[in-house]
């Protein structure tokens, strides 16, 4: 599990081309430099691992572009110590990133395979999320909530109610929505029943699978 000083030169070169495509937020460039993005991928793909690509991760999920999770985590506003809700822990390459931003991370996966192996990996790169569960993202994880900020790392077909009541007011939920392609929504909570949305951009996630049983 190296990390040299080659990966570390191209994840700067990552951080220069987030910057030119818009993210600001140095908070979110900086962690993107910490985390070896190389070792969430199957080492076949270690030479493109710091292009602005997603790569298979097994289960037919994908790990998202680096500008994706740069994205999501710049409109999620995560501040040291917000309690964090995942909806799609896949990798664990976003995880990682949240816990890098000081963020306590709640992060439920639908894939057992995916599951599992981020369970056995993120110890070993020193990233331990407060909790991981196997389980539905649709129904996120009531017995935590409320949560200071949600994220959704695949496509919704339409926004889950309970993701919406398990926010804080005050929290925000990022969730990319739509079919084949999904529009980037930011949500508000403004108070028990008032919520504020904005949608930005337009983006490619696999579908966030729903528990049929």
């Amino acid at each position: 599990m190296e990390d040299t000083l080659k990966h570390q030169g191209l994840r700067n070169k990552l951080v220069a081309k987030l910057k030119q495509r818009g993210i600001q937020d140095n908070e979110v460039l900086a962690a993107i430099q910490q985390v070896p993005r190389h070792l969430f991928l199957d080492s076949s793909f270690e030479k493109h691992a710091y292009d602005d690509r997603a790569f298979p991760i097994g289960a037919e999920q994908t790990i998202s572009h680096p500008f994706t999770v740069a994205f999501q985590t710049e409109s999620l506003q995560v501040k040291s110590g917000d309690k964090v809700l995942e909806i799609g822990t896949g990798s664990g390459y976003q995880t990682a990133i949240l816990t890098t931003l000081g963020a306590e991370v709640y992060t439920i996966e639908r894939q057992l395979e995916l599951f599992k192996k981020a369970k056995l990996f993120l110890p070993k790169i020193n990233c331990f999320p407060k909790v991981q569960k196997f389980g539905d993202g649709y129904i996120g994880l009531p017995v935590f909530a409320p949560f200071d900020k949600i994220l959704v790392t695949a496509g919704a077909p339409f926004i889950p109610k309970p993701l919406l009541s398990q926010l804080k007011i005050g929290g925000i939920l990022v969730i990319p929505v739509g079919e084949k392609t999904q529009k980037m929504n930011i949500i508000t909570r403004k108070s028990q029943r008032e919520f504020e949305k904005r949608i930005l951009g337009e983006f490619k996630f696999v579908p966030l699978l729903e528990d049929k049983n």
